[in-house]
């Protein structure tokens, strides 16, 4: 068994949609739209969904925004180099809420993003993506 994907309810789905191919440089794989229950679903990720997790992005017609609720954390990506995948973020025009660093108590490098809909994205570096994060 494998994960397939995280489904993430999103206000607006292109907007949505830009920001995870345009500043986080996914590649939009695959739309849908279902009329008779009034939702649209777009598929983005890194890989193709053969051979990689993706997210799902749920626009259901007409709700704009979403309680986030306290229980979900976030999306965690790996990346070769932090610091400069941060500065990549901001000239496109994302929201960075926590430089590159160190993680608390560790070694780790890692920074947060937040999409337009508030969702919380932890870059972590790759060559330490393997380890806890507190090591």
């Amino acid at each position: 068994m494998r994960i397939l994907h995280t489904m993430i309810r999103v206000g607006h789905l292109q907007r949505s949609i830009d920001f995870y191919t345009k500043t986080m440089g996914m590649k939009l794989l695959r739309t849908s739209e279902n009329p008779e229950y009034k939702y649209s679903l777009a598929f983005v990720g890194y890989d193709d969904e053969s051979k990689a997790s993706v997210i799902e992005l749920t626009y259901n017609w007409g709700t704009e925004n979403y309680d986030m609720g306290n229980a979900f954390g976030h999306i965690a990506i790996g990346a070769d180099d932090i610091a400069k995948t941060c500065e990549r973020i901001k000239q496109a025009g994302g929201k960075v809420i926590r430089e590159a660093g160190p993680v608390k108590g560790g070694t780790t490098i890692i920074a947060f993003v937040e999409d337009p809909d508030g969702y919380k994205i932890e870059l972590i570096e790759n060559k330490q993506a393997d380890k806890a994060l507190g090591n």
